[in-house]
């Protein structure tokens, strides 16, 4: 295997940024163009050390740090991995574009349905909205390089947005250049199986083990915006949360 440093380049001590951050750097770069592919092993810390010419503490900060973004998983005993699972972190408000990102994934979508309309009964209790409040609805399938991930089916309040057409690959690029991103979220998560038609999609079999995600966005001014549900592929998706002690 071609060395790490040789790949991606050396650390630089008289950078601003401090080396734990730039070997962060050189990883996720490594796992961005397939240097590292899923379910790679990491080098040992101790061979990453000598390679950068850094001490074994700050190897370990760095990998950390990719730890508990989900783009590196510890197995006891084996060392540590490139995740092929995606763990998404269900107290950060971030789109799946972003997630995939990330992780030196390419993220794109194939589109089943956008369409102009108004809320039905459903989404004007959900979005707190008035009957007859046009929104856009947004439904695709989601994939992280050629793999189909989730299945997105999202309604917008069409006054966050200029147009349909203004979303072409991330509704929340296109929601953040209207100045209309939400801000905070309701997200509730339970476990579903597969209908036929979703199997289908997700290019799996009918029952298949799903999460589905159910996401209400809120603008900064306390409006609801967006109502999404996704279904997420069980066998590929963890989600995870940070729990703390109130004091």
């Amino acid at each position: 295997m071609t060395p790490l440093s040789q790949a991606v380049g050396k650390l630089d001590e008289s950078s601003s940024l401090p080396l734990y951050q730039q070997l962060q750097r050189a990883l996720r770069q490594a796992i961005e163009t397939r240097i590292l592919g899923p379910d790679d092993a990491l080098p040992p810390e101790r061979d990453l050390a000598i390679e950068f010419s850094i001490s074994r503490i700050t190897v370990r900060k760095a990998i950390d740090g990719l730890v508990s973004e989900g783009m590196l998983v510890r197995r006891q005993g084996s060392g540590t991995f490139v995740c092929a699972r995606v763990e998404k972190n269900f107290s950060k408000l971030t789109s799946f574009s972003e997630d995939m990102r990330a992780r030196g994934r390419n993220p794109r979508s194939v589109w089943l349905r956008r369409s102009a309309g108004t809320v039905t009964p459903e989404e004007s209790l959900t979005l707190r909205s008035s009957p007859g409040t046009p929104v856009y609805r947004f439904h695709r399938i989601r994939f992280a390089d050629d793999a189909p991930m989730s299945l997105e089916y999202a309604t917008i309040l069409a006054s966050c947005l200029p147009s349909l057409d203004a979303v072409e690959s991330s509704l929340y690029e296109a929601l953040e250049l209207a100045g209309s991103r939400p801000v905070r979220a309701l997200q509730r998560l339970r476990a579903v199986l597969f209908t036929a038609e979703q199997a289908e999609l997700l290019q799996g079999k009918e029952k298949d083990p799903g999460l589905l995600v159910e996401r209400l966005g809120f603008l900064k001014d306390g409006r609801a915006a967006e109502f999404t549900q996704s279904y997420y592929r069980g066998d590929i998706y963890d989600f995870v949360a940070e729990l703390s002690v109130s004091s």
